[in-house]
């Protein structure tokens, strides 16, 4: 061959290979217990330390706490479990019970469990997240946090999928957690719409409110009344060892919440770290 040519398609070749995306990296769920998908290049990213709190600081859900800790359970013990889907009030602990169940799971069964989080953006990903799971021997609870969709959004029929109906279907070692503020997954003027314009209103409704039905567990949250709230602060409190009396503790908590606008989880969690702060300065 002519060594100009030759040189020409060497070049070309080389171009080529540096254009086409890499072979996905193996999973390497050993590396921990934790870890967040990146679909470009596709790999999973260990998280050494995650950000949760203890199961027992979780006041007000002791009934969503009791339902989604025994399906983790079954799961981590290789039983059959349910895809779970946390709807409802903001701040009021879904993503915070979900870690902290995942947690209490590798605790009674030491390593059963890898988290993976998804990032709502990369829902799109999920067939090859799957995928890659699918090799593997680990169980692995996938988690997207605050989950929904928006007008002309087509993701969610690649999740739909996913859950139940698609070809490959889930992997027996793979269960998915979801939360969100919505509990059909999309705003309600989206439904409406989808009534108002379709053909067959009832069909094309169906078509967008499946998705939800596809999860075999929903597990409401609302928002918490002043006792409940009082109990979130007290329990804070206790585990952070402040030395306050109940009463300014109370007052406070009061104070804080009429400045935030509501009460929750959340709010008591930031109520107490900026009691803390102040007690210690």
């Amino acid at each position: 061959m002519d060594p100009t040519l030759l040189e020409a398609v060497t070049r070309i070749a080389e171009a080529l290979e540096r254009l086409a995306p890499p072979p996905p990296r193996r999973a390497e769920l050993g590396a921990a217990d934790a870890f967040v998908w990146h679909p470009s290049p596709a790999h999973l990213a260990p998280v050494q330390a995650v950000s949760r709190v203890d199961i027992g600081l979780l006041q007000g859900v002791d009934r969503q706490k009791s339902i989604l800790l025994a399906n983790t359970l079954r799961f981590a013990r290789g039983l059959p479990a349910n895809n779970a889907m946390l709807w409802g009030a903001r701040g009021m602990g879904k993503s915070s019970l979900v870690k902290a169940a995942h947690a209490q799971a590798n605790a009674e069964h030491p390593g059963s469990l890898a988290l993976i989080e998804i990032h709502r953006e990369d829902i799109a990903s999920l067939p090859e997240l799957l995928r890659l799971l699918r090799a593997e021997s680990r169980r692995c609870l996938i988690f997207c946090d605050d989950l929904s969709f928006e007008r002309e959004d087509a993701d969610y029929k690649a999740l739909k999928s996913v859950l139940d109906g698609g070809i490959e279907g889930r992997p027996d070692n793979v269960l998915f957690y979801a939360t969100s503020n919505r509990r059909h997954l999309m705003p309600r003027d989206m439904i409406d719409n989808e009534r108002a314009t379709a053909i067959n209103p009832g069909e094309a409704t169906e078509e967008k409110v499946s998705l939800s039905d596809r999860f075999g567990l929903w597990i409401g949250f609302h928002n918490c009344d002043q006792d409940i709230f009082f109990a979130m602060i007290e329990g804070y409190a206790d585990a952070f060892g402040l030395d306050v009396s109940r009463e300014r503790l109370h007052a406070e908590a009061v104070e804080w919440s009429v400045t935030r606008g509501g009460r929750s989880g959340r709010v008591a969690w930031q109520f107490i770290q900026d009691l803390a702060g102040r007690l210690a300065a």
